[in-house]
């Protein structure tokens, strides 16, 4: 990673992001998963972005009522904090999302607030 990289974990410490830069702006999605998440999600391409879990810290969620999935959403099985989602492995998608809540507020007073309408 660059000198400008930023590190941010789950509320136990259990995962660990490391980005590439403050991104400019999050997404504050309104649909029905992201809403009960809590994410503000930022987007990186995968093999920019480092993620380290202990074993067995990481776990993952993929949405079963929906006609087309597209993404798994990954979590914390100790703090249940959601830290990131990635595209599944079927899927041509050039980014994965990041929940910037797990990086404090120092980092989030930087970075502008998309609201997007997921749910419509």
């Amino acid at each position: 990673m660059t000198d400008t990289a930023i590190t941010g974990t789950c509320h136990c410490g259990a995962i660990r992001i490391t980005l590439p830069r403050t991104p400019d702006f999050v997404n504050q999605c309104n649909c029905t998963l992201c809403t009960r998440v809590a994410g503000l999600w930022c987007y990186f391409p995968p093999d920019t972005v480092q993620i380290e879990a202990e074993p067995g810290a990481l776990a993952a969620y993929v949405r079963s009522d929906l006609d087309e999935t597209w993404l798994s959403t990954h979590h914390c099985t100790r703090c249940g904090c959601t830290t990131h989602w990635s595209p599944l492995p079927e899927r041509d998608l050039d980014r994965m999302g990041v929940n910037l809540r797990m990086f404090g507020e120092d980092v989030l007073a930087r970075v502008a607030v998309h609201k997007v309408d997921g749910r419509s």
